[in-house]
C-alpha cells in the first residue's frame, strides 16, 4: 500500500511509522518533525552488508554509508554498531563522526576542494582513507603527511566518463565535472604514476560516483568494468597492484508508486559480476570492494510531518495547502523539482479527493513542497505526512527566514528517541554578536 516498507496505518486511520503513531508523535514533539525508523536503517545496512558478501564471498569489503544523505552523532553510532565505514565530505561531518565515538580507520574522506585544515584533521585522526581529487590536493596532502610524519593511505577519485541517466545536477561520473579526474584524457593514469614517487602517500585504490537516484544496473555494470581495466593498466605498466576499488553509490530509492527500485542484491549484482570478470580476463586478485549507499539506506525510512495552517483555493487554477515548514527544512523541490508522497496523516488510508500544491511558508514563491498532488481532503489544524524524507532533508535543512530546524525523532521497538533536538530561538542568534 505504502512506498516503504516501514509506513502502515493503525486502527484509528493515523499513518504510523516503524509502528508508532505519527499524529501523535506531532503532538509530542511539535512540527515540522522528522520521525525515521531505526529498525529499517539498521535492517538495510545489514543488507548492503549480506549483498556485498554474497557478490564477492568475502567479509572484508566496506558498506561506506554516505554521511551528507543524514548526519547527526545518532547515525554514527548506528553505523559504529552495524559494523558500517562513513564516507565523509567536511571537517564538520569528521568532527561529528570523532565526536560520536566513530572508528577513524573505518572514514573514507571525500571532497573535491578540502582545505589544509580538514587535511590535517584527517591526518591528526588517522582516517582509514583520503579519496584525491585532484593534483593540487596531491600535493598539499604530501606536504601536510610529511610535516606530521604520517603515510596517508590514499584513493584516487577517476571519472570513468559513464552517463548515469539521471538529473544533470546528479550526475558526477562524466568528463565534464567537478569532483576528479578523467581517464579518456589519460589525466587519470599520469597522476597516479606520478603519486607513487611521494613517500608520504600510500596508493591504495581507486574510486568513481557515476550520480545519484540511478535505477538502472547497465552503468553500474560499465563503470566497474572501466576501473578495473584501469587497474589493469597500472599493474601492466607501472608494476603496482591497487587493493580497493570503491564504486560508489547513487542506488535508486522509491518516491513515487511508479518508481521500481532494486533490492541492495540486485543492486551490487552488476558490479559484482562486471569485477569478477574483469579480474579474471586480467589476472587480476578480487580488489576490496567499498560501496556508498546514503539515500538508499536512510531515505525511505524518514516521513516528515507538517500542520496545514491555510488551505487557499484560487477558483480555476490552484489550491494552495500551506504548511509550517517548507523550502527551508526541505529543498529538494527548489533545487532539482523533485516529486514526493503526500498524505494526511491522520486519514491516510482515505480517499485523495484534494488537487493541490503543498507550499511552505518562506517568504518565496518558488517555497513548495509538492505541485499538483493528489491528496485527502485536509483543513487548517491538520497534519500532513510528506513520505521518504529520510535523505537530503535535515541534511540540507537551513535558518532561512530564521526558521529554526526542525528535531528528528527515531522510532524502534515502540519507543521513540531524540537523535537531533529542535532548535530554539537561542539556537539562531547564539553566534550574533550583539
Amino acid at each position: 500500500m505504502f512506498i516503504s516498507d516501514c509506513l502502515s496505518v493503525n486502527g484509528a486511520g493515523h499513518l504510523t511509522v516503524g509502528g508508532l503513531d505519527t499524529v501523535e508523535l506531532a503532538r509530542e514533539y511539535g512540527t515540522p518533525l522528522y520521525i525515521m525508523d531505526e529498525e529499517y536503517i539498521r535492517s538495510t545496512c545489514r543488507a548492503y552488508k549480506s549483498a556485498l558478501r554474497e557478490g564477492f564471498g568475502s567479509d572484508r569489503n566496506v558498506v561506506a554509508y554516505a554521511s551528507k544523505a543524514f548526519c547527526c552523532a545518532y547515525m554514527y553510532r548506528i553505523l559504529k554498531e552495524e559494523g558500517c565505514g562513513a564516507d565523509i565530505v567536511s571537517g564538520g561531518e569528521l568532527y561529528t563522526a570523532i565526536k560520536a565515538g566513530f572508528p577513524a580507520d573505518r572514514l573514507f574522506f571525500h571532497g573535491n576542494n578540502k582545505t589544509d585544515e580538514e587535511l590535517e584533521m584527517a591526518l591528526r585522526y588517522q582516517v582509514g582513507r583520503i579519496i584525491v581529487d585532484n593534483r593540487e590536493e596531491l600535493i598539499r596532502l604530501d606536504s601536510l603527511a610529511r610535516k606530521y610524519g604520517k603515510i596517508a593511505q590514499i584513493i584516487f577519485r577517476i571519472n570513468p566518463g559513464i552517463d548515469a541517466h539521471t538529473h544533470q545536477f546528479l550526475q558526477t561520473g562524466q568528463i565534464d565535472s567537478k569532483f576528479g579526474v578523467p581517464i579518456e584524457t589519460g589525466e587519470a593514469y599520469e597522476l597516479i604514476k606520478d603519486s607513487l614517487k611521494y613517500d608520504n602517500l600510500k596508493l591504495a585504490g581507486v574510486h568513481c560516483h557515476i550520480g545519484s537516484q540511478i535505477f538502472d544496473s547497465e552503468p553500474f555494470y560499465l563503470a566497474a568494468k572501466k576501473l578495473m581495466e584501469f587497474v589493469a593498466k597500472i599493474r601492466d605498466e607501472l608494476g603496482y597492484e591497487i587493493s580497493d576499488i570503491d564504486i560508489g553509490g547513487g542506488f535508486g530509492i522509491k518516491y513515487l508508486p511508479s518508481h521500481d527500485p532494486k533490492t541492495p542484491a540486485e543492486n551490487l549484482r552488476a558490479a559484482s559480476e562486471a569485477i569478477k570478470k574483469a579480474a579474471a580476463e586480467h589476472r587480476l586478485s578480487i580488489p576490496r570492494v567499498i560501496i556508498e549507499p546514503g539515500r538508499a539506506i536512510v531515505g525511505p525510512a524518514g516521513v516528515t510531518v507538517y500542520k496545514v495552517g491555510s488551505v487557499k483555493e484560487i477558483r480555476n487554477v490552484r489550491t494552495y495547502v500551506s504548511v509550517d515548514g517548507g523550502m527551508s527544512d526541505n529543498p529538494r523541490y527548489a533545487l532539482y523539482g523533485s516529486e514526493y508522497e503526500v498524505l494526511s496523516a491522520a486519514n491516510a488510508d482515505g480517499p485523495r479527493a484534494m488537487l493541490c500544491t503543498v507550499a511552505g511558508k518562506c517568504c518565496e514563491s518558488g517555497d513548495i513542497i509538492a505541485k499538483d498532488v493528489l491528496i485527502q481532503k485536509v483543513k487548517p489544524g491538520d497534519f500532513l505526512a510528506v513520505l521518504t524524507t529520510g535523505a537530503y532533508n535535515y541534511s540540507m535543512a537551513s535558518n532561512y527566514n530564521r526558521n529554526p530546524r526542525p528535531p528528528v525523532v527515531m522510532v524502534r521497538n515502540g519507543k521513540a528517541n531524540v537523535a537531533v533536538k529542535r532548535e530554539s530561538y537561542d539556537d539562531l542568534i547564539h553566534n550574533d554578536v550583539f
